[in-house]
Order: structure tokens, then C-alpha cells, then sequence
């Protein structure tokens, strides 16, 4: 095992397969956001999402995808050329990937990739015992996405944080109040049909208790960004919020949630379950009561 990787691995204090599983998938995001800032990708884009929480911010749960956005909109940029750069960063830790780009089959101003690596045999690799290993099917994969948005809504603010591990480097990361602003946007219009993203949930609890303050004129610029489809978003959908009306709509939200498939989605994702044993439409109220809007200048709006 690479030195490094066995350091990183040891923080995470492994017992099962899928302790072993969530380190290993945040020691790849770390190389990769490493080996990203080497090849000068935070020049012209910013982290952001579920991982950045966790990763910067100290969000309590797993994460599994990479989320960027350009700085600028650019339509021509692809995340393509930084795959070989990202594959030999890996390797130098031991760590063997295969990367492919996701081809689009529609106009999109998302660009995205995956890396992909044989879950057993890196799993192994990084000191998983072998009574755990023998568990996994011996061609499942480890996939971690990397999307990007080559358009991304403006009014957001950024800040360049250092990283350690696996050897420093600096990484360019959304703000909080722009961070929650995303994730509001994805509670009100995540199109996942029938599914629920009780990730998207969890996190807004968390915000609620460690980062109240939502950029409304972000999120704005967000929904109307948001395009109408098939799955329930209107044009009314579109119109932009108030403090007031983001609070109605966000409870119109919970109205809608299915609580007990909130909790089926995130629990993989945490260590410990007895998180969201308070999880009811009741508390998920008081969550958005204690929400914080303000506006890009900093002044909070009356709530």
C-alpha cells in the first residue's frame, strides 16, 4: 500500500465493508481534486455539492459524486483532456482507474465523466480483511462521477481552501450561503420521478444547524435556469422566491415527502443510523423555520 493512501486510510478507523468503501471512495476524491488543482483546473472552476460540504465543510455523511462549476460560462469546455492527468495522479498512489466521459445525447450544459475501479482488489489493496472482501462480486466497480456545469447561474461567491493530504495543494470551493442556495434549488427540483434523494434532506439539516444563510439571489438565478420537463416542473415553478415564499415552498416540499424513502436513500451513507430517528414532516418544518435568507450584499431578509 502507498504510504500516503495507508495514512489517510488509518483516520478513518475501517470495521466494515462499507467503511472501507466510503474511505476509499474520499481518498480518490481527495487525489483527484489534488491531481485537478496540479493541472490548473480551480483557475477556471469552483467545487461544489454534497462532497465539497463533506470535504471543506464537514458535512457527516459520505458522497459519492464530484460536482464543479466554471467560474465563467464557457459551452466549449470539456473535462475530457483532464482524464489522463487524474488517471496518473491515482496510479502514483497505486490506485488503478478507468476513466470515460459521459457522451451527450441531448444539448446539455452539464460535461461529465466517470472513474471507475474493481472494488474488491483496490479494497484490498488499502487493508481490508479479507473476510469483508470475499463479500464483494469480483467484477463490482467503484464509479465516482464528475460533472461540471459549463453554464453556471451567476451571483455565486468563492474561496480557496488548502488541503494537506494527500500532499497540500489548493482547491477553489463555493461559499456556504451559495452552497445551500444549490442545494435548495435541488430539494425544490431534483428530477428524480418517484424517487427520493433523502441525501438532499439530510444536508439541508445540516445547514440548518451549521449554515443557516441561503444566497436567494443565487438560488433565483438558479430556478431560472431551470428548465420545464415532463417530470413537474411548470413555468410557475420558475418564478423566483422571496424569504417568505421560499419558506411556503419548501414546506409544500415536505407536504410531499415520503419520509420513510428519505431515510432508505441516505442511510448507506452514514455511519450512524440514530442520525435521522427524528426524521418526521414536524421536524422537517422547524428545519426550514430556522433557515436564514439574505440577499448577495449580506442583509438578511425578515423572516
Amino acid at each position: 500500500m502507498n504510504s500516503a493512501v495507508e495514512q489517510m486510510i488509518v483516520r478513518y478507523d475501517c470495521k466494515t465493508e462499507n467503511d472501507f468503501m466510503m474511505a476509499f471512495r474520499e481518498i480518490v476524491q481527495s487525489i483527484v481534486l489534488q491531481g485537478l488543482s496540479r493541472n490548473k483546473f480551480f483557475e477556471r472552476a469552483a467545487f461544489y455539492g454534497g462532497t465539497a460540504l463533506r470535504i471543506f465543510y464537514g458535512l457527516n455523511r459520505a458522497s459519492e459524486d464530484m460536482d464543479f462549476s466554471l467560474l465563467e460560462p464557457d459551452p466549449s469546455f470539456r473535462i475530457e483532456p483532464f482524464g489522463t492527468r487524474l488517471r496518473s495522479e491515482l496510479e502514483s498512489y497505486g490506485i488503478r482507474a478507468e476513466w470515460s466521459s459521459k457522451e451527450k445525447t441531448a444539448v446539455s450544459m452539464i460535461d461529465s465523466a466517470f472513474l471507475k475501479m474493481n472494488t474488491r482488489t483496490e479494497l484490498l489493496e488499502i487493508g481490508m480483511p479479507a473476510r469483508l472482501a470475499e463479500r464483494i462480486p469480483l467484477r463490482r466497480q467503484i464509479k465516482i462521477k464528475l460533472e461540471i456545469d459549463i453554464d453556471p447561474p451567476p451571483g455565486f461567491l468563492t474561496e480557496v481552501k488548502t488541503r494537506l493530504a494527500p500532499s497540500p495543494h489548493s482547491v477553489r470551493v463555493y461559499r456556504l450561503p451559495d452552497l445551500l442556495a444549490g442545494k435548495l434549488h435541488a430539494v425544490l427540483f431534483r428530477g428524480w420521478k418517484n424517487r427520493v434523494k433523502g441525501r438532499d434532506w439530510y444536508d439541508l439539516v445540516w445547514y440548518a444547524g451549521h449554515a443557516p444563510e441561503v444566497n436567494v439571489d443565487h438560488l433565483n438565478e438558479r430556478i431560472r435556469q431551470t428548465e420545464t420537463n415532463g417530470e413537474g416542473v411548470s413555468a410557475s415553478d420558475r418564478v423566483p422566491v422571496t424569504a417568505d415564499s421560499l419558506k411556503e415552498r419548501l414546506r409544500a416540499a415536505v407536504d410531499r415527502l415520503d419520509i420513510a424513502a428519505a431515510q432508505k436513500d441516505v442511510r448507506p451513507f452514514l455511519r450512524d443510523p440514530r442520525e435521522i430517528e427524528l426524521w418526521s414532516k414536524p421536524f422537517f418544518c422547524e428545519v426550514i423555520d430556522a433557515l436564514r435568507p439574505r440577499a448577495a450584499a449580506g442583509d438578511l431578509f425578515p423572516s
